[in-house]
């Protein structure tokens, strides 16, 4: 997730391209198929055709009218994240499927992908049977819950020497250690980033902050390490950079997490790629982009393989899509292995990031798929 995302035009044209794949279709503002709730979203406004539904899963249907890329959430009380989908660019409509207990919600729209989102109340009412009443479906969360907490452990672990390499005036090791540290962040973010704050806290990138708002996190180091050459004043950050994380990682470890959650969680680190990963936004200085973009692509895989047994069960020929889609893109990522870790994304030619940006967006398109047939 991002509190807002500066897409160049290059950066506005892949995820174009990743919308386009990802069966994202143009549509009238505000309409949406039967049983779906249309959602008309513009630079102003975040028009929800349904103020009320049924508990159980909901569709949404968000049309982008404006000029600006947005986002959509549905938020339970205190901002916890119950489904969100980013990177909507003007003039596409992107899908997304809910589960929402009987309750208070509010759906939002953030033009820009900044801020607090232009708000709409949504009461959710009656009962349902729950998504992981299915014993397979429940197995899928709990494996996937199990590879969360492996990859948060060992996100505390190499955070802390991060931070006390930072802490410790060492520049060089700590310039080693970032992307390792940001491997098993990137690994987790669709559970880590359900949050609210504490998402931007940790990763916010400068061209995200709001006017007023205080920069800290991962990016605030790295520019620190990259460009000042200075890190003597950044043991504050340091020290609310492994607190930050140390509270996210009890959070999604103890978080309810639904099989939706899994099939949205492993797009939306595709949509991570394919807008920030892909044109060199996101580590602007250090230039490690292809380290998240290979833990953005095994995190989306470790969802999908939670949810194996319901997908070869329910739609065994997406199966064989997704194994194939799978393996292409690691493939393209592959050739750029250098060491134990992943070539400068300043090194790469606009050729490769093509073939890169392409196998991406060939696997996003399988990848949409699977909200639907967990939903069914």
């Amino acid at each position: 997730m991002r509190t807002a995302i500066r897409l160049s035009a290059g950066a506005l044209t892949l995820a174009t391209l990743a919308a386009c794949g990802s069966g994202n279709t143009a549509a009238p503002a505000g309409s949406a198929a039967p049983g779906k709730v249309a959602v008309a979203a513009s630079d102003t406004a975040c028009k929800v055709a349904a103020a009320e539904v049924a508990a159980g899963t909901t569709t949404f249907a968000i049309t982008n009218g404006g000029s600006k890329v947005t986002e959509f959430y549905v938020y339970a009380p205190g901002d916890r994240v119950m489904a969100e989908v980013e990177n909507i660019v003007p003039g596409l409509t992107r899908e997304l499927i809910a589960e929402l207990p009987a309750g208070a919600y509010e759906t939002a729209c953030k033009p820009g992908m900044v801020g607090k989102g232009i708000r709409n109340a949504l009461k959710v009412t009656g009962e349902h049977k729950a998504l992981t009443a299915d014993a397979k479906l429940a197995d899928a969360v709990a494996g996937y819950k199990r590879y969360i907490k492996s990859q948060s452990d060992t996100l505390l672990v190499k955070t802390q020497e991060f931070v006390d390499a930072v802490k410790s005036g060492k520049i060089d090791e700590a310039k080693a250690l970032y992307p390792v540290a940001r491997t098993y962040w990137e690994r987790i973010e669709p559970v880590a980033e359900i949050f609210g704050d504490l998402d931007p806290a940790i990763d916010a990138r400068e061209a995200d902050l709001a006017d007023g708002e205080k920069w800290t996190g991962f990016h605030k180091i790295e520019k620190d390490l990259w460009i000042h050459k200075d890190i003597s004043g950044s043991g504050p950050i340091a020290d609310k950079l492994i607190a930050d994380i140390k509270t996210i990682v009890d959070k999604s470890n103890a978080a309810e997490l639904t099989p939706l959650n899994l099939a949205n969680g492993a797009k939306e680190l595709l949509d991570e790629v394919a807008t920030g990963k892909i044109t060199g936004e996101e580590d602007i200085w250090s230039h490690t982009d292809l380290w998240d973009f290979d833990a953005n692509l095994e995190g989306s895989k470790a969802a999908v393989q939670s949810l194996r047994p319901v997908l070869e069960e329910r739609a065994p020929d997406l199966v064989k899509t997704l194994d194939e889609k799978f393996t292409a893109a690691e493939g393209a990522l592959d050739v750029h292995q250098e060491g134990d870790g992943w070539k400068p994304h300043d090194e790469l030619s606009k050729a490769e990031l093509k073939t890169l940006s392409d196998s991406i967006n060939a696997l996003a398109e399988p990848i949409s798929k699977i909200a639907p047939v967990v939903a069914k």
